[in-house]
C-alpha cells in the first residue's frame, strides 16, 4: 500500500508542482492536525442532511454566522475579508463575523465548554470522536465525496468536521541561508543535519528555530511526529493497554532528544521563553534563520514575509542515520459547526465554500482536500526527490485521547513537549508522565 501510495504521489507531485503559492499562515497550521491522533468509527453512510448546494433555495439562505479561527492573521491582513465577500457574492444575505484566537489549541477547549464556539470553528484535535456530537452538527455527507479523512471525525455514521487542507512535515529551509554557511548538501542522515547546524551556527545564523516560546509548533518533536517515525500510523493504539508509553528507546524518545540536542548545542534561537512565532517567519525569510521542522503549509507565509520562492526549499527530517524516511500525510485542523449554531445550513454553505472555494487551500501551500485535485507548491517537488515512504493518517483508538485528557496530559498544544526538551533527566520526566498515564488507564479502567 505504501508503495502504491508513493507511486501515485510521485507521479502527481513531478507532473504538477509548478507554481508557487503566497499567502501566510499562523497557530497550530500542521502540528496537532498533520499528525493528530483521531478516532476510529464505522463507515459513514447514514441519511445525510440536505447539502446546501443542492438545495433550491440555497440561494435564500440568509443569516449571520460567528466563526472562530486559529488565522488571526488571516484576518489582521484582510485575506478573510475577501473570502467572505466573495461568500456574500454567492449568498447575499449572509453576514459573517471572524474571532481569531492566538492560543487556539488552548482556548477552543474552553469555548466548547462554555457554548461559545462560534457557528463554525476549527475542531479540537484531542476532542475524542466518542464526544463530537455533544459539540458539532452533523455535516452533510455530500461534503465528503473524493476527500481525504472523511472519516477522522466520524463517530456512528456522523461525520462531524471537513478537513481545510492536507499536509506532510519536513525541513523548511533558506537555501541562501546554506550557501552563506558552506552547507553545500541537503542532509540527509541525522549526523549530517548536526553538521550543518554547526555550520550555520558558525556562521552567526540560527540553524533552526524551534519556535519553543510559542509552544505550539514543537508538539512536531513528539506526538506530531511520532507515529511515522515509528513506521505505524496506529502505533498509539498499543499505548490504550501500556502502562509505560513515554521511552527513551521508542520514537517518542528518538524525536525528543534531536530537539533536546539541538537546545543543548544552541542550534535553536536563544530565548526560548517569548512566543516568537510572527518575528521569526522574517527570521527565515530573510536567512538570519535556516530552517523549521514544520509542515508544508508554512512555506507560503515565509515568501509572504519576504523570501523569494526560489530561496526556499524543503526536505523530509533525517531522524537517524539510515538515509530512509518515512513522512505523513495528515489534515490540518477540520472545521466543523456548532451544535448550538442557529443557522447551520448557512454554516454547512460557508464550510463547503471555505475548503473547495475560496482558494485558502491553495494560497496557504496545502494538499487539496479533493483527491482529484493536484497540489501547487513546487517545494514539495524537491521533498518528493527524496523518496520518502509517505504513510497516511489513519483512525487509531480513542481510547488514547481519553486516557490523556483524564490523566491531564496536554497532547498537541505544546506544555508537555516544552518540559520535556528541558527537562534535567529525560528517563524521570518519562516516569512522571507514564505514572498519571498509568493512573488514568485504571480509572478509565483500560
Amino acid at each position: 500500500m505504501k508503495k502504491t501510495l508513493l507511486l501515485a504521489l510521485t507521479m502527481i507531485m513531478s507532473i504538477t508542482l509548478l507554481a508557487a503559492c503566497g499567502g501566510k499562515n499562523n497557530n497550530e497550521g500542521s502540528s496537532p492536525s498533520t499528525s493528530a491522533s483521531v478516532s476510529p468509527s464505522p463507515e459513514a453512510s447514514g441519511t445525510a442532511s440536505e447539502s446546501p448546494s443542492e438545495s433550491p433555495a440555497a440561494a435564500e439562505l440568509s443569516g449571520k454566522l460567528k466563526i472562530l479561527t486559529h488565522r488571526t492573521d488571516l484576518i489582521d491582513d484582510g485575506t478573510m475579508d475577501k473570502y467572505a465577500e466573495a461568500f456574500k457574492a454567492k449568498y447575499p444575505n449572509a453576514e459573517l463575523e471572524f474571532e481569531g484566537m492566538t492560543n487556539y489549541a488552548n482556548d477552543i477547549k474552553v469555548r466548547l465548554t462554555t457554548g461559545e464556539a462560534g457557528d463554525v470553528n476549527m475542531i479540537d484535535s484531542s476532542l475524542p470522536n466518542s464526544e463530537a456530537g455533544n459539540y458539532y452538527e452533523p455535516l452533510p455527507d455530500s461534503m465528503f465525496e473524493n476527500v481525504y479523512f472523511a472519516d477522522f471525525k466520524a463517530y456512528e455514521g456522523k461525520r462531524y468536521g471537513l478537513s481545510t487542507g492536507v499536509n506532510t512535515q519536513g525541513i523548511v529551509y533558506n537555501k541562501k541561508a546554506f550557501a552563506q554557511a558552506g552547507v553545500d548538501k541537503v542532509p540527509t542522515t541525522l549526523d549530517e543535519f548536526y553538521a550543518a547546524c554547526e555550520k550555520l551556527k558558525a556562521a552567526g545564523i540560527i540553524p533552526l528555530y524551534m519556535n519553543y516560546g510559542a509552544q505550539w509548533p514543537i508538539g512536531n518533536w513528539a506526538e506530531g511526529s511520532v507515529k511515522y517515525v515509528a513506521g505505524d500510523m496506529k502505533w498509539f493504539d498499543q499505548f490504550v493497554t501500556s502502562d509505560t508509553p513515554w521511552q527513551v528507546d521508542n520514537a517518542w524518545g528518538t524525536l525528543i532528544t534531536i530537539a533536546r540536542t539541538l537546545v543543548q548545542k544552541g542550534y535553536v534561537e536563544k530565548d526560548l521563553a517569548t512566543n516568537n512565532w510572527e518575528m521569526s517567519k522574517g527570521e527565515i525569510a530573510s536567512g538570519k534563520a535556516a530552517m523549521y521542522f514544520l509542515g508544508n503549509w508554512v512555506i507560503p507565509q515565509i515568501i509572504g514575509a519576504g523570501a523569494a520562492s526560489e530561496d526556499i526549499g524543503f526536505f523530509p527530517l533525517p531522524y537517524d542515520n539510515s538515509g530512509k524516511y518515512n513522512a505523513p500525510l495528515g489534515s490540518d485542523y477540520m472545521m466543523g459547526v456548532s451544535k448550538n449554531s442557529k443557522n447551520k445550513e448557512l454554516a454547512f454553505a460557508w464550510v463547503e465554500f471555505f475548503v473547495k472555494e475560496s482558494g485558502y487551500v491553495d494560497a496557504q501551500g496545502f494538499m487539496p482536500v479533493d483527491k482529484s485535485q493536484e497540489p501547487k507548491v513546487p517545494q514539495l517537488a524537491e521533498f518528493n526527490s527524496f523518496n520518502p515512504t509517505f504513510l497516511e493518517e489513519i483512525a487509531t483508538d480513542p481510547k488514547f485521547n481519553e486516557i490523556a485528557n483524564k490523566a491531564e496530559i496536554d497532547l498537541y498544544v505544546g506544555k508537555t513537549t516544552q518540559d520535556l526538551i528541558v527537562a534535567k533527566d529525560l528517563q524521570k520526566a518519562y516516569d512522571e508522565l507514564n505514572a498519571k498515564w498509568k493512573k488514568a488507564r485504571s480509572a478509565l479502567g483500560y
